[in-house]
């Protein structure tokens, strides 16, 4: 990504950068503004493992995968997702619009979790939308990826009413549709956004700051798993979208990684 562009990217999620002034060295230079941290960019912008989707993106066989298994993969992804949309597992159907099962590049690298439909998302059927999705959509850009190009889901795929926090019953009514996402997408890494989301997969209790800065692993795959803030907690907080860019190039050092482990 081209070092303005990406520069944008970060103004836009709330990041201060360091501007350079004409005959003054890097050293010597003050933050734009005092508002937040400032992050200094690289010199040279390194490049990004994942590639953005193009306009019409070929089907990639997912890792692993013979080309005849990812075609069975592939026909699996509607049947699922008329499962979930008809699904009355829970109370939940009696008070959602509709359900949300996720969208975005069903042979993704990057799956990205979050913790259940909010008010918009249940009008439009699609994870992530409003200033929430806007944001998000900048984290991704910040870090290289299009939207298009990662998977996008929640754990729950019905709105609790009143945004509340998902109970317990609810997780275990629709975790396995995750689990049955997850084993059809076969995500190289996967980003969970927020607190709820991270401690429901992760089954743990333990703040969602002592889980950030580490990789974590989920699923009989081992897939590596890092945590960071919701978009919706960063707009009411934006102090720590600092910390949330700190998660995100980890995330992208991590994917890096594993990808020159698997050429």
């Amino acid at each position: 990504m081209h070092s303005a562009r990406r520069l944008e990217y970060l103004q836009a999620i709330g990041i201060d950068v360091w501007v350079p002034r004409p005959g003054t060295a890097a050293a010597a230079l003050m933050p734009a503004s005092n508002a937040l941290p400032a992050v200094e960019p690289p010199a040279v912008e390194p490049s990004v493992v994942a590639t953005p989707a193009p306009e019409a993106p070929a089907i990639a066989t997912p890792v692993g995968a013979a080309p005849a298994e990812s075609e069975e993969l592939e026909e699996q992804w509607e049947p699922l997702r008329a499962e979930v949309l008809g699904c009355t597992k829970c109370s939940l159907h009696t008070t959602r619009t509709q359900g949300v099962f996720g969208v975005g590049n069903r042979r993704a690298d990057w799956l990205v979790i979050g913790e259940a439909p909010g008010a918009e998302e249940d009008q439009q059927g699609e994870p992530f939308v409003g200033r929430a999705g806007q944001l998000l959509n900048q984290m991704l850009r910040a870090i290289g990826l299009q939207r298009e190009s990662v998977f996008i889901a929640n754990v729950l795929k019905c709105r609790p009413p009143n945004n509340r926090d998902p109970k317990p019953d609810e997780v275990a009514a629709c975790m396995p549709y995750l689990m049955r996402q997850i084993a059809l997408l076969r995500p190289r890494l996967i980003l969970a956004v927020g607190r709820i989301a991270a401690q429901n997969l992760l089954a743990t209790d333990v703040s969602l700051a002592r889980l950030r800065g580490q990789v974590h692993t989920f699923g009989e795959l081992n897939t590596p798993l890092i945590v960071t803030y919701h978009p919706a907690y960063l707009l009411r907080t934006p102090a720590d979208k600092r910390k949330a860019w700190e998660d995100l190039k980890f995330a992208r050092t991590v994917f890096r990684r594993l990808a020159s482990q698997e050429s």
